[in-house]
């Protein structure tokens, strides 16, 4: 992915009032590198970091009301 989609995507979780944290360590193996979408502490998306930009995108466009 590039880190022009990932801007792309922190930017418009932030309007909304999330936060998109990447992993820095493995938990698991499958894992490193990929995501958590969270508000207010609490976990939405990615519960081991393991949500992809994709994930997130796709929750921001569609579960989220206008």
């Amino acid at each position: 992915m590039s880190s022009a989609l990932e801007s792309h995507i922190r930017r418009k979780a932030r309007r909304l009032g999330f936060r998109v944290l990447k992993s820095r360590g493995r938990l698991h193996s499958h894992n490193f590198g990929e995501y958590q979408l969270v508000e207010d502490n609490i976990v939405l998306l990615g519960s081991d970091y393991d949500a992809s930009l994709d994930d997130i995108q796709d929750f921001l466009t569609h579960q989220v009301p206008a």
